[in-house]
């Protein structure tokens, strides 16, 4: 049976577009179908073409001179970014997926982006993740050394104009050493002077978010003086970075330990959960892991120094999967068991420690006594 002529230049489209697909590659495919395209006379066979065309490149790349001006803009690969290019109407109409001003805020790289979109009409508010929060979630502490200027203005802008920037992760960023430097910590006093920051309006414990060099700066005295306490710090929060003891305690930070224990001393033995899915924890069992400190060389002094603040290594260890600390560290095999099993006699300067030797158990009086401490 003979096939009607229009089915036939059909088929015969279909099977010489992917006879040339066995053998193309992207490029070469579209030089293909435009070929396929003139020699047919239907445009049933055109769509024909177009559609293998497009299930064969699916997941490419899109070209850089098929993309708009932000498209292009906030694409590294397609160069560096021109001063002036960007086309405002661009701004509201574009395939990316994303919102323009979060994807350039959240990417040091396109800072340089970040201007002039904002100049050309572009609101942050429109943005389902806020900017801010965006790169404080991926960058704890951006090279702000780095950014221009005006890219420099233009995140400052975001922070006050979007108030949806005041959270957990985003004060961490903002008063790490990379933002001081730049003086990107006055955004932190703006908040504070408008009251953002009111106790009953944030919702999150603002002394806890700061970055553990801040712990004993001005600004941070401002905030106990208006009655934010370390207590209320210990709560939980929406974000991404660590608490504020445990970014303390990640980083091995003296300064910053010394300033939590003097308002929170139980959190040398127990740290209260930040999230529902936690469970309280000890601060030596977690130090002794060996991927917990950033640095691993301070482990060793980290472990002296909770036991000089009072943490002890006999004192059952939350959720009881171990007896103790030091029977934690036997499991691990830790190089300092010994330091935690090391007698100290007391001092009026130091807390009392448990005096157990090793294999025993702690006496009932001194658990006792060590709780809390």
């Amino acid at each position: 049976m003979r096939l009607p002529a229009a089915l036939t230049r059909i088929c015969a489209t279909a099977l010489a577009a992917m006879a040339l697909l066995s053998v193309a590659g992207c490029s070469t495919a579209s030089l293909a179908f435009s070929a396929v395209g003139i020699a047919t006379d239907t445009s049933i066979s055109w769509e024909i073409a177009k559609h293998l065309h497009a299930k064969y490149t699916e997941g490419d790349p899109v070209y850089c001179f098929r993309m708009n001006s932000v498209e292009k803009a906030l694409t590294p690969r397609c160069g560096s970014f021109s001063k002036g290019s960007i086309r405002a109407e661009d701004i509201r109409q574009n395939e990316l997926q994303g919102c323009p001003v979060t994807i350039a805020a959240r990417n040091p790289v396109l800072w340089p982006v970040l201007p002039e979109l904002l100049n050309k009409g572009a609101q942050p508010e429109s943005c389902g993740v806020p900017p801010l929060v965006a790169l404080a979630a991926s960058h704890p502490c951006p090279d702000f050394k780095a950014a221009s200027p005006e890219s420099l203005k233009a995140i400052a802008w975001l922070a006050e104009a979007d108030a949806r920037s005041i959270r957990h992760d985003v004060v961490r960023m903002l008063s790490c050493p990379n933002a001081r430097q730049v003086g990107l910590d006055r955004v932190l006093d703006t908040w504070l002077d408008s009251g953002a920051f009111q106790r009953d309006v944030v919702g999150f414990g603002v002394l806890g978010a700061l970055h553990p060099d801040y712990l004993q700066s001005p600004f941070a005295r401002k905030l106990e003086s208006q009655g934010h306490t370390a207590q209320a710090s210990l709560g939980p929060f929406e974000g991404r970075q660590p608490a504020g003891f445990e970014a303390a305690l990640r980083a091995g930070h003296q300064g910053a330990l010394q300033w939590w224990f003097n308002r929170a001393p139980q959190l040398a033995n127990r740290v209260p959960p930040t999230q529902g899915n936690q469970l309280a924890w000890s601060p030596l069992a977690r130090v002794l892991q060996a991927d917990f400190m950033t640095d691993p060389s301070r482990q060793k002094d980290t472990i002296a120094f909770l036991l000089d603040r009072g943490a002890d290594p006999w004192k059952p260890m939350p959720g009881g999967a171990y007896t103790s600390v030091v029977q934690y560290a036997r499991f691990l095999q830790s190089p300092h068991v010994a330091l935690l099993n090391a007698p100290v006699v007391d001092t009026p300067a130091t807390p009392r420690r448990l005096l157990a030797k090793t294999g025993e158990s702690a006496p009932v009086g001194d658990l006792a006594a060590n709780q809390g401490h």
